[in-house]
């Protein structure tokens, strides 16, 4: 037998294998033996079967799969002994195979296309800068917020007549782009409604019916999207004249600042006044500011080590392979779209994994388990679900961790990896915090999107 390596460039070859009789022959031959064992052919009594039967009858397909089978382990063997970087999964040469001629033949050649990726380095100390960020809560924000809590908790009624800021129930129907449209459940969001259109929702009753161009009555897409049920792409082209024959008004009368407001929102007696209860709103606001400044951290983190680390990637490689082992679900037209976004994960799931190596970052079957349990509390009732469930938390962690085959069990686990890579990387580098207000964030988000 041998193997060869012969590299187009630094980033793709082909192994080449040559075997010759004696290489597969002892293996055929134990293979036909095994057959003769256990074939149940009739005309011979079981196990009695000569190996010239077998030979006859079975002799090429036992042939082609013991190849296969010596193959598949030599071209791993050589991969792991020669400490070869793989990108993917070894391509056998398909079209050379076709002219093997399994009757005659004695000597075999066979070829596999790999892609490679050859070492690279990457920096991960304080010279290593990127910019993160932490929202300010202000008095907008914080009097916004108060204003929703209040709303939330509030006492609903059913107002004879409407104002801004009611919700209308109702009946929709129109001539717009679906031809006949109705709806019987419509919602409409007054405090949504256009200022122009206003005046249309107010002082209205039961019974009254209104129109409107839709493409008028609303500032964004999203609520025409809503209303009804189109995508905010179709939304945003959406015409045609509407009828909404109301139903019934909801009302939202703001809840008082008080202590059952504060015991509604934060559980009873945590907080006692007005003032810990805006600290403690404020508190809260910050919280969930800071995982989307984290996520957006994550994010420019990425960016800086698929911009500042050479990585080179097989490119014909990885797009024959992808054509390849995708079950014709993988054009040229989609590579040709998604090809770019495709690298960008590949490049970054290589430098994580590098520096996992480098770092010797781990994670344990326990740390999983501990991630399945803390995913079920916060899914199903916070941490007073975990007394009710007790021991059975356990059982049901681990039911869980198994669904799919385990699928659920990889995602935590390369989640948990992930984490503690980021975290590992946040330690080591410079990260330079500039505090913006919300908007502002929202501004810098929107202009990074790629």
């Amino acid at each position: 037998m041998e193997i060869t390596l012969n590299k187009t460039n630094s980033n793709e070859g082909l192994i080449k294998i040559r075997l010759s009789e004696g290489d597969y022959q002892p293996h055929v031959e134990e293979k036909i033996k095994d057959y003769a064992r256990k074939a149940n052919i009739k005309g011979f009594r079981q196990g009695k079967v000569p190996t010239g039967v077998i030979k006859r009858m079975f002799g090429k397909s036992i042939l082609v799969e013991e190849i296969n089978h010596l193959l598949s382990h030599k071209v791993s063997d050589y991969i792991r002994e020669n400490n070869l970087r793989i990108i993917g999964e070894p391509l056998p040469n398909l079209e050379k195979s076709k002219d093997i001629d399994w009757d005659t033949q004695k000597d075999y050649e066979f070829e596999y296309q790999i892609g490679m990726v050859e070492d690279f380095q990457y920096n991960m100390t304080s010279s290593a800068k990127v910019k993160g960020y932490r929202i300010g809560v202000d008095k907008k924000v914080l009097d916004e917020t108060l204003q929703d809590v209040r709303s939330r908790f509030g006492n609903t009624t059913n107002p004879e007549t409407s104002a801004i800021g009611d919700r209308l129930f109702g009946e929709l129907t129109g001539t717009g782009d679906k031809s006949e449209f109705k709806k019987e459940y419509a919602f409409i969001p007054t405090d949504k409604v256009a200022k122009k259109e206003a005046k249309k929702f107010t002082n209205v009753k039961v019974g009254d019916a209104v129109e409107f161009e839709i493409a008028n009555v609303f500032d964004d897409a999203e609520a025409i999207s809503n209303l009804l049920d189109i995508s905010k792409e179709d939304a945003a082209a959406a015409s045609g004249t509407y009828k909404f024959t109301v139903t019934s008004i909801s009302r939202s009368e703001p809840a008082e600042v008080n202590q059952e407001l504060f015991d509604k929102v934060f559980g009873k007696d945590v907080v006692k006044s007005e003032d810990e209860f805006l600290s403690k709103v404020k508190e809260t606001i910050a919280e969930n500011y800071q995982r989307e400044t984290n996520h957006f951290l994550d994010h420019l983190i990425e960016d800086y080590f698929i911009k500042n680390t050479q990585v080179s990637v097989p490119d014909s490689f990885l797009k024959t392979w992808l054509k390849a082992t995708s079950n014709g679900e993988i054009t040229d037209a989609v590579i040709e779209k998604e090809y770019d976004a495709y690298v960008r994960g590949l490049k970054w799931d290589l430098i994580k994994n590098k520096i996992a190596d480098d770092n010797q970052i781990k994670v344990e079957a326990d740390e999983v388990r501990d991630r399945a349990k803390s995913f079920i509390i916060s899914q199903f009732g916070g941490p007073a679900i975990a007394e009710q469930l007790g021991d059975r938390l356990d059982a049901i962690a681990e039911n869980y961790l198994q669904h799919e085959n385990g699928k659920n069990f990889m995602r935590l686990f390369n989640e948990l990896k992930s984490d503690k890579i980021l975290e590992t990387i946040k330690k080591n580098i410079s990260i330079e915090e500039k505090e913006v207000s919300l908007d502002e964030f929202k501004k810098i988000v929107e202009e990074h999107r790629h």
